[in-house]
């Protein structure tokens, strides 16, 4: 039965630009990307048959022709697309695409150079973000916006607290934050302080805050980047009860699983240009990829050419306030894969072999001689580096520029009277950027203007120009996409063909399993078992992992 006619709202929110055409309503996307898929898009240009045989009261969103540019640099450009009234819409592409640019568009972060966004039914030029907010129109960001000493339910109403008589009123923040959190099957102390919620907690509070808002359209940017495989789980039934609700979500993630698991289509970006709409349930993987980075990638993970050599790093008996009776070797030219659930004590591991924290007990040898940083630059000396897990706040400085950045932990190597040596820092930077394929326009261009996998080159970059045989891969590929991902694959082998060691932290267990030589697996601080390559497999991996750990056990 086709719906009865919309209401629709003469005036726009909070006076903005929005501007009634009747005649141009239903009209189609006009667009000239290469993979566009007809089915799967508008087509009738008076409006009558829209996707999926959809009318224009199916659909909560329609963006046209939507452009920003930055100094001549192009952002989005001539992006068309629709999203349908409850449905639960990904957006994919590689780091560059232009996801983050169209959320800033749909939430009046930013002004569209050009274009114009239809929401249910009115069209507007720009939003603000008020404006967005007060349409209906929430963002979800990768970094939470909680205040950690605020209770759930202040968190909640925060900018907007409830009042009686005049009077700002926890209790009814309180009441309502119940109400809230039941209506959505989520059990949560809304008096406890933010602080004192894990991951998972917070990324919830984050949700029902904006369910709070009488959302109905719900944008999610990575949401379970920090979260373990159970707590996906729970966010995945979540997510469920609010398209039940009605709520629309657009949802953007690297994790091409969770697109075909929750999502009912999925629209790709490329360079900033729509690609192509399809229903997640009628693409495969390796055709989303194939739209993604625009060729197909090879579904196995490149491989050292060949066998590891000598043992050059050896851990015995290590242990500190995180970790226990931790023994391992690490041979030339390997890859040393550590698996392990959350809190397993692999990141405090890559600290106590950076420097970065103290050692109690136990001892390290380095090409047969005795280790014992006691900082990160006494690793760095030493000929051990580390590419950090928090890229962000400790692997690069993102106001500086790419050339700094690569030059910051070798400043004495490329200085002279306490003065950097400019023409030998460009040539390192330059050398680099052409070698590690980093994409920047210039070695002067600002770090964080770059992708996440760029970004992650440059971390690499900055590592090798101190001249480390030995290099930490701590999650490496976490926040980038495939094709990047690749590329850091690829240039982890080519390091271990010329000889460096590496160890690799990896939760990602297809990573895991196809990038490492052995694996050990950790569990509670300690070392619980170790794979050779014949013996890998997820199960025995998670196996080992959920046994809890035996001090000083190492190969079974």
């Amino acid at each position: 039965m086709r719906a009865p006619p919309r209401q629709t709202v003469s005036q726009p929110v909070d006076g903005s630009c929005a501007v009634r055409n009747p005649d141009t309503i239903g009209l189609a996307p006009t667009n000239t990307a290469p993979h566009l898929d007809k089915t799967e898009n508008p087509s009738d240009p008076a409006g009558e048959s829209l996707s999926d045989n959809r009318t224009m009261d199916d659909l909560i969103l329609r963006v046209h022709g939507l452009c920003k540019y930055y100094s001549g640099v192009r952002a989005l450009d001539d992006v068309s697309l629709d999203v349908k009234r409850g449905e639960v819409h990904a957006i994919c592409g590689e780091n560059g695409a232009g996801k983050s640019t169209l959320i800033k568009l749909l939430s009046g972060a930013v002004e569209p150079s050009g274009g114009d966004i239809n929401f249910e039914g009115v069209y507007y030029a720009k939003l603000t973000p008020r404006q967005a907010m007060n349409l209906g129109i929430v963002v979800i960001y990768q970094e939470f916006s909680l205040i950690p000493y605020l209770s759930v339910a202040e968190n909640i109403f925060y900018g907007r607290e409830l009042q009686r008589h005049g009077i700002r009123s926890i209790a009814r923040m309180n009441a309502e934050a119940s109400k809230l959190c039941e209506g959505m099957g989520v059990d949560i102390d809304i008096t406890a302080q933010v602080r004192s919620l894990g991951v998972a907690l917070q990324q919830i509070v984050e949700i029902v805050k904006a369910v709070s808002h009488r959302s109905k359209l719900i944008i999610m940017d990575e949401p379970t980047a920090p979260l373990t495989a159970n707590e996906t789980r729970i966010f995945f039934q979540i997510v469920d009860r609010l398209k039940r609700s009605g709520t629309t979500i657009i949802y953007i993630s690297h994790r091409l699983e969770e697109v075909f698991e929750v999502c009912d289509r999925v629209t790709v970006l490329c360079d900033g240009r729509y690609v192509v709409t399809r229903k997640a349930s009628e693409i495969t993987r390796k055709q989303l990829i194939s739209y993604m980075v625009g060729r197909e990638l090879a579904d196995d993970y490149p491989a050292p050419s060949h066998k590891p050599g000598e043992v050059v790093f050896q851990v015995e008996r290590l242990g500190n306030r995180s970790i226990s009776e931790v023994t391992f070797a690490l041979r030339r030219g390997e890859i040393l894969g550590f698996g392990g659930l959350v809190g397993a004590g692999r990141t405090e591991l890559a600290r106590a072999i950076f420097g970065a924290d103290r050692i109690r007990t136990g001892r390290m040898t380095l090409l047969g001689k005795p280790y014992a940083p006691s900082s990160p630059q006494g690793a760095l000396t030493a000929g051990i580096g580390l590419i950090p897990e928090d890229r962000k706040n400790h692997g690069v400085i993102s106001g500086f520029s790419v050339e700094d950045n690569i030059l910051y932990s070798s400043l004495e190597k490329y200085s002279k009277l306490l003065k950097i040596d400019r023409k030998m820092g460009r040539q390192l930077a330059l050398s680099s950027i052409k070698g590690l394929n980093i994409r920047t326009p210039s070695p002067l261009q600002l770090l964080k203007n770059l992708s996440g996998g760029n970004q992650q080159k440059v971390v690499l970059a900055k590592m090798l120009a101190t001249d480390c045989s030995v290099l930490i891969f701590d999650e490496p590929t976490r926040g980038i996409d495939v094709g990047a991902k690749r590329e850091i694959h690829s240039l982890m082998c080519n390091l271990a063909d010329k000889g460096h060691s590496i160890i690799m932290i990896s939760s990602d267990m297809p990573e895991l399993l196809g990038m490492s030589t052995r694996i050990m697996v950790m569990s509670g601080g300690c070392i619980v078992g170790e794979l050779q390559r014949g013996e890998f497999s997820q199960e025995h991996i998670l196996e080992l992992a959920s046994r809890g750990p035996r001090a000083g056990s190492g190969r079974e």
